[in-house]
Formats: C-alpha cells, sequence, structure tokens
C-alpha cells in the first residue's frame, strides 16, 4: 500500500513538472497560416480609421495587429514596447469597449504606436480572432496571413522575438 501511494505521488509530481514548461503566452491558435477573419469596426475619434480586413491588407508588407485597451494595465505596460516595434513595422491597434477621450489622454502623454486604430464597441471583432483577454498581438504576413499569436503583454525579450519573425517574413 504504501508503494501505491509513493508511484501515485512520484507521477503527481511528473505531471505537474511537465505542465510547468509550458508557456502560459503560447495559447493555440485555430487562426494561424488562416486568413484574418472577416471585421467590421467603428471608427475611434480623430485616429487614422482601420475599418475592416481589406483595410488591414491595404500595405502588400507583414505587419502587428494589437488588441488594446486604455482601462488594461498590462496594455500599459507594453505600450513602450509597441512604440519601439512602430519604428520599425507598421502597427493596427483594435480598442475593445473603450473611450476615445481615454485613449486620447493616454496617447497624447505617452504617443500613439498604431497607424490605424479601428474600434470594437461590442467585442465581436474580438471574438472572431479568438481573443481571450488584452492584450493580445498578432503578425499578419504580407498576403494576409495571421503567423503568430501573442497573449498577454510584450515585454524586451518578446519584441525581440517579434521583430525575428517579421524580418523573416519580410
Amino acid at each position: 500500500m504504501k508503494y501505491f501511494f509513493l508511484i501515485g505521488f512520484f507521477c503527481v509530481i511528473v505531471t505537474l513538472s511537465l505542465g510547468l514548461k509550458d508557456d502560459p503566452k503560447i495559447i493555440p491558435s485555430n487562426l494561424l497560416s488562416k486568413n484574418v477573419p472577416e471585421f467590421d469596426l467603428e471608427k475611434m475619434g480623430n485616429f487614422s480609421f482601420l475599418k475592416n480586413e481589406q483595410t488591414l491588407l491595404e500595405k502588400n508588407t507583414p505587419k502587428i495587429v494589437n488588441f488594446f485597451a486604455s482601462w488594461c494595465p498590462p496594455c500599459q505596460y507594453e505600450h513602450k514596447y509597441l512604440i519601439e516595434l512602430s519604428k520599425k513595422f507598421v502597427i493596427y491597434g483594435i480598442a475593445k469597449k473603450d473611450d476615445f477621450s481615454k485613449i486620447n489622454l493616454w496617447f497624447s502623454k505617452d504617443g500613439n504606436p498604431f497607424q490605424k486604430i479601428g474600434h470594437d464597441v461590442d467585442g465581436e471583432t474580438s471574438i472572431q480572432w479568438g481573443v481571450y483577454g488584452l492584450p493580445e498581438t498578432f503578425i499578419i504576413d504580407s498576403v494576409g496571413k495571421i503567423r503568430f499569436k501573442h497573449v498577454g503583454p510584450i515585454n524586451h525579450k518578446d519584441k525581440l522575438i517579434i521583430e525575428d519573425l517579421i524580418e523573416n517574413l519580410k
């Protein structure tokens, strides 16, 4: 009986330790290697307008799509890294259930990393993209296929990975 308990305990420890190796920022997406989903966003104030998937695909170059909100502390944390990425790459923002005045205040203070922004008023576009929470970031190739999904705030290490991925898509 004592041995069964020890074997069972050992199996639980091994199973838990294998699960700890997984990166919680990497969540499988059914959209990887597929075309960006169709979407239709609302205009947000005076920002350049990301209306739909056709607007997203206007530039024939790899790009970043970031789902964010002003009320999201992790979004505020990653903002400086998005600013750095925006100096090299095209970044589009999708503001989820947010308010223009709050985003405008935030961006007037810290800068706007997005070439265009669309407003996901009801969260429907987030659902279509499989967004679980904010922030989430996608890399889209030059023909409109989703190549990478990052869950959670981007940090310095993530920024370097994203830079490398986009350079390899060019």
